[in-house]
């Protein structure tokens, strides 16, 4: 008996396979995109607008596995692997060469207004406001149906009050979207979602393009504060907390020398006169804080700090660095 002929793969898939090899070996970067609710003509559009930034592929997940293989075991580029992981639902891919953060944003802009669909999802909730209808008295029997109020104004259907039709999450009802098509109301945005991205061989979670590098500033300046505080409490000496316990020093050499009254340096001479007359210093202080301490009716007399015995803190130096003195002893 004859063996059985080999089967013969279509060519379109050989042709798919390839392409797919060709972009996995050009571009180094891409986003994993899921098209859920998103026509094949705004693929088509973003397709056109995108040339020559980015190129976009769809196909089957088990044929886009295979290709990741066969690639993987042709140019021992083992980095796919973590590629394969992210091939899950309804995605495809986005190579792109240009800043992903910048192509990401111009992808979730790019939405299209549809209809709420039977048997689909609701992404946001779907209120019907309050007004004229445009539809013939004829049809109450429906509005009715649906539990919501309504009264014949001018040969029209008016709804009374505003009904929240549909909520977040939920699937839409074939009622609902009747309703909603009669009623000419198209309550949903969809567009490509990233879900993950692709850059030579780590793979992470879209949402981490959202971190700006200001929060990562802010992010490393808080961990400053907590070492220098921790430093500081257990008196070890490091780059983050030497500074301010020197400023602390000399926080106690000031308070040493206005309080023994003996000794006295240029910058110890200028705090005693700032105290003994703090009203010559506010007359120099810049306008814009004279108009501000201005807007009250009445100035309140000015204290004479000189008379206030002056207290050192410890933890004074760190004050500056780490807000409430209370808040830290704590």
């Amino acid at each position: 008996m004859e063996a059985k002929a080999a089967k013969k793969i279509p060519s379109r898939k050989l042709e798919y396979g390839e392409k797919l090899k060709g972009l996995l070996q050009e571009y180094d970067t891409c986003l994993i995109v899921t098209v859920d609710n998103v026509g094949s003509s705004q693929i088509a559009e973003m397709r056109k607008d995108f040339r020559g930034r980015a190129r976009f592929l769809f196909g089957k997940n088990t044929l886009i596995r295979k290709v990741i293989r066969e690639t993987m075991k042709e140019t021992k580029n083992f980095k796919l692997l973590k590629l394969l992981d992210l091939v899950r639902g309804n995605c495809g891919f986005c190579f792109c060469k240009t800043d992903v953060r910048d192509m990401r944003k111009e992808i979730l802009a790019r939405k299209v207004q549809c209809a709420a669909k039977a048997g689909t999802l609701a992404p946001s909730d779907v209120f019907i406001p309050p007004g004229p209808t445009g539809m013939e008295p004829t049809q109450t029997t429906f509005f009715q149906a649906m539990n919501i109020g309504t009264r014949i104004n001018r040969g029209q259907i008016d709804i009374v009050d505003e009904v929240h039709l549909i909520k977040a999450g939920e699937k839409v009802g074939l009622s609902q979207s009747v309703l909603l098509t009669k009623l000419n109301i198209k309550p949903f945005y969809y567009g490509m979602k990233v879900k993950s991205v692709y850059e030579d061989g780590n793979a992470i979670d879209a949402s981490v393009l959202d971190i700006s590098d200001q929060d990562i500033a802010n992010a490393f300046c808080n961990g400053l504060r907590h070492v220098a505080s921790l430093c500081y409490e257990l008196n070890y000496p490091s780059i983050v907390n030497v500074p301010h316990s020197v400023v602390n020093a000399y926080k106690k050499v000031i308070a040493a020398g206005l309080f023994l009254n003996t000794y006295s340096w240029e910058k110890l001479s200028k705090i005693k006169e700032m105290l003994e007359n703090p009203g010559a210093f506010q007359a120099a202080a810049p306008a814009g804080g004279a108009a501000a301490a201005g807007g009250g009716a009445s100035k309140a007399p000015v204290k004479d700090k000189s008379e206030t015995p002056v207290k050192s803190s410890d933890k004074g130096g760190a004050a500056n660095m780490f807000g409430d003195d209370a808040s830290d002893s704590d």
